[in-house]
């Protein structure tokens, strides 16, 4: 077995051709074994094996930059760089990241959890090589999925203006999370498909290869030769006219192609793109024949990649996607608009039944947003079903092409809250925050998934502008499905429960949180109010001020950031109303960046448990009586 004596990247560079292609169906059997346990991105990681080992073969990290996009595909660099014996913890609270991560590794030059931005940062960091004077290769490994962000295009255009000295990989598995889509796709499609273009490339190639001692004038015929015949068989050559010498297509599991490749690479004066081809999935069938559930999948069995599924009550993305269909079925004006994610957002149903009226545009929130704009100003009623996170990258949009100009679109923003493995990067605790001080905007997030579905019919009906229902990324309570839908009355709350003195204003999976603990506390002979605040734009003013007319102690608990969020938004409305006896406690996300596990450790390092909730109000409680007390006294 060579695997368990890498320890460095460097040991690499003493092994064969051979040995490494042994070391890279060591390298699968290991990822295979290990997920079936941890769960995790298995497909992409599959898919860059060889590619990966080719690189770290030929150049030397952490001295040479490798930079890879994403980062969900890095699984095969943290193996070769010295953390194998630590994957049983990937995932996991305090364990190894899903994703590159600076703070475990100097090999881990750049890190992220969104797509498209390693080309940029492969340009800064070029930048700086060239400016203190050094010599370092600064790699950047691209999936064809991610080149349909717009942030890739951009750096494209620099780096090939600059003509800075640099590598591009673009890793061609023809997916991203889903099939690509768009025009990049199709182009790439042809390039990876001309067999005329590749036998004849090879060929041309060949012959240059015998002609001895090729220079000067000679070898300047040749370069316009090769080149001429990539402008005949290729249409455009995109790469070429943007700056980039092309090298490619080149097969990414064959690793002495691989190895050769780079090594021309590295004769180019400025800016090479090389296209590997790869498969998602290579060396396990089920990965290989289900891309997009082998993509980021749980736990599974070994012998048929199925999934280990607890049994329980439907995810809310699931009861997301049944009642789109149901809306979509009343109104023939809804469109579902999605950046990438139609399985991860539940939309393969909806798709199947209106084809014509699910968009995937692909990894581009920015013109996912504007083009909702756009359909809602000529009287469509577009969804734009996107995750917080990736949300997060449309802001702009939001405010410039939606808001201002109070276009009706309905955002469906999933994965709100906090969302377990995927970690920091993927956290959707800040949307309420950025979105909800933008005018026209209203928002709301229900307490179980019924409430989910009333929200998406209000949401229909409404006319007035944008709006907003947000859920996370947990299975539903599993209450009773109503059979008739009905819109809520907007800026309404719910009061579950009244009190004594006391309450608890709660959204989303936090109204759970805040029934469970009214009723430990009853045990106790105290009586706390619960308050569903499901719209987090407008607030139920009515209610806040009879809370505080009624010298009522509140807390505000939510699974968002506590800058911004609800509990802000609460106290906005006193402090406006000139309301200053009110005595509002907050309970939220705190101002860190929470990283991966479990969600119920994240609530319990966050705060956000029963059982801290209980603390909380007997430790108002406590000042409360000793505030009497001390009053009396005097």
């Amino acid at each position: 077995m060579l695997l368990p004596q890498i320890n460095d990247p460097q040991q690499l560079k003493s092994l064969s051709v051979e040995e490494l292609t042994t070391l890279a169906e060591e390298i699968r059997r290991f990822l295979i074994e290990k997920l079936t346990a941890t769960g995790g991105h298995l497909g992409s990681n599959l898919g860059v094996v060889e590619l990966t080992l080719a690189l770290h073969y030929c150049y030397n990290s952490p001295r040479d930059k490798m930079i890879y996009d994403v980062g969900h595909q890095a699984y095969v660099h943290k193996i070769l760089t010295g953390r194998q014996d630590r994957f049983d913890t990937l995932r996991k609270y305090q364990g190894l990241c899903g994703f590159v991560k600076r703070s475990e590794s100097e090999h881990d030059v750049w890190e992220a959890g969104h797509s498209s931005t390693s080309l940029s940062a492969a340009m800064g960091m070029a930048m700086a090589r060239d400016l203190k004077g050094e010599d370092n290769k600064v790699i950047a490994v691209i999936g064809d999925g991610a080149l349909t962000g717009g942030m890739a295009f951009e750096a494209l255009n620099h780096i090939g203006h600059e003509k800075r000295k640099l590598m591009v990989i673009l890793n061609d598995n023809e997916m991203s999370i889903a099939p690509n889509v768009g025009a990049m796709h199709n182009y790439l499609s042809k390039i990876r498909s001309d067999r005329h273009y590749l036998r004849a490339k090879d060929e041309v190639e060949g012959l240059l290869k015998k002609i001895p001692a090729i220079g000067g004038r000679l070898a300047k015929t040749a370069e316009q030769l090769k080149n001429s015949l990539k402008y005949m068989m290729v249409p455009g050559v995109l790469f070429e006219e943007l700056g980039f010498t092309y090298l490619g297509p080149v097969d990414g599991h064959d690793l002495e192609k691989m190895i050769d490749t780079f090594h021309q690479a590295d004769n180019v004066a400025g800016p090479v793109l090389v296209h590997v081809l790869t498969t998602k999935g290579k060396g396990y069938k089920p990965a290989e024949t289900d891309f997009y559930k082998s993509h980021a999948i749980s736990p599974y069995k070994i012998e048929s990649g199925q999934a280990l599924k607890a049994v329980g009550p439907p995810m809310y993305t699931e009861v997301f996607g049944s009642t789109l269909i149901e809306l979509g079925r009343e109104d023939s004006r809804l469109i579902a608009v999605t950046p990438a994610m139609p399985g991860g957002s539940g939309l393969f149903p909806f798709a199947k039944e209106f084809p014509d009226r699910m968009i995937d545009v692909g990894i581009a929130e920015q013109h996912a947003a504007t083009l909702c704009a756009a359909l809602a100003m000529e009287g469509m009623k577009p969804v734009y079903a996107v995750y917080s996170t990736f949300m997060q990258r449309a802001y702009d949009q939001i405010v410039h092409d939606i808001c201002r100009h109070n276009a009706n679109v309905m955002f469906a923003i999933d994965r709100a809250g906090f969302v377990g493995a995927d970690g920091e990067t993927h956290q959707g605790v800040y949307d309420v925050a950025f979105m909800r001080h933008i005018p026209n905007m209203v928002m709301m997030m229900p307490k179980d998934e019924n409430e989910l579905r009333h929200m998406m019919k209000t949401a229909l009906e409404y006319n007035d502008g944008p709006i907003a229902y947000r859920y996370p990324r947990i299975n539903g309570t599993g209450v009773a499905m109503d059979a008739e839908l009905h819109t809520l009355p907007i800026g309404s709350w719910e009061r579950l429960r009244t009190g004594e003195g006391y309450a608890v204003v709660a959204c989303g999976p936090m109204v759970q949180v805040a029934e469970e603990a009214a009723d430990l506390l009853k045990r106790e002979g105290i009586q706390v109010g619960v308050v569903n605040a499901r719209f987090l734009k407008p607030l139920d003013n009515s209610m806040l001020l009879d809370l505080a007319h009624a010298g009522t102690n509140m807390v505000v608990i939510e699974e968002a950031c506590q800058a911004g969020s609800l509990g802000s938004a609460v106290l906005e409305f006193y402090a406006e109303h000139e309301i200053y006896d009110a005595r509002v406690h907050l309970m939220g996300v705190p101002d860190i960046f929470v990283e991966h596990g479990s969600i119920k450790e994240q609530r319990q390092q966050t705060g956000l448990t029963v059982e801290a909730l209980c603390a909380r109000i007997k430790s108002m409680m406590a000042l409360s009586a000793y505030n009497y007390k001390t009053t009396s006294s005097s």
